[in-house]
């Protein structure tokens, strides 16, 4: 019996040679798609696939915050798949918090804005995240935290003082979303700012920065003068 080729298998030869030689910016976002879903799906074309997953979710970026139960939805997604895309964002994460770690904050606030859009950006209700900073400004640690409500934060700024303390932080850089998508502050997120830093100045630390995360936003206390 002759073996025969499926049809898919040039298409994806070509699309690896071209990442391979003019990288990931010559692809198209379904092809990006398509190119990922071939190392879980390896016997079917992954362009239908690829196409309903971006005409589901709109756009890359929302694919890569998809969970995997909402994944599993989508004709032609198995568990390897539903489990691919999450691991490629979390590797992203780790990667860009290697990156804003090995540096003092202020000479990479674009970095330290990348990871914090990257950390929450996904998130479906409100999360509050610490980042622990040393004498240097150098991130030693993260912590997030659940609030369990999908329009506000509710934690004591003794709560959050506590967390840095315990991980022997200098200073520190709070950071929650607005999974409503706008990231300026309401006047409660100010209100709680403002008493955060007291309390962290009576205790020795330092609030370096709040941000907010929005959808495809950001917004810095500290770059608006808030802090």
């Amino acid at each position: 019996m002759v073996k025969t080729t499926p049809p898919q298998a040039g298409h994806r030869a070509r699309l690896r040679k071209k990442f391979l030689t003019v990288g990931l910016d010559s692809l198209l976002d379904h092809e990006v798609l398509e190119l990922l879903l071939t190392y879980s799906i390896p016997r079917k074309d992954t362009k239908p696939i690829a196409w309903k997953l971006l005409e589901n979710f709109g756009s890359l970026a929302n694919v890569l915050d998809a969970q995997p139960k909402e994944l599993l939805r989508i004709e032609g997604i198995g568990t390897q798949t539903a489990t691919l895309i999450p691991f490629v964002r979390a590797l992203l994460k780790r990667y860009m918090f290697c990156e804003i770690s090995s540096r003092p904050v202020g000479s990479t606030p674009e970095a330290v804005m990348n990871y914090c859009q990257a950390s929450l950006s996904d998130k479906k209700e409100e999360f509050l995240q610490i980042l622990f900073l040393s004498s240097r400004h150098t991130i030693t640690g993260s912590k997030i935290i659940s609030t369990g409500h999908r329009d506000k934060v509710e934690i004591a700024p003794r709560d959050i003082i506590g967390e840095a303390l315990t991980a022997k932080a200098e200073h520190i850089i709070l950071v929650h979303n607005h999974p409503s998508g706008a990231p300026e502050p309401s006047p409660e997120d100010i209100k709680f700012t403002n008493a955060l830093e007291e309390a962290a100045f009576f205790m020795g630390l330092g609030l370096a920065d709040h941000i907010i995360v929005g959808k495809g936003k950001i917004f810095s206390f500290r770059a608006h003068n808030l802090l």
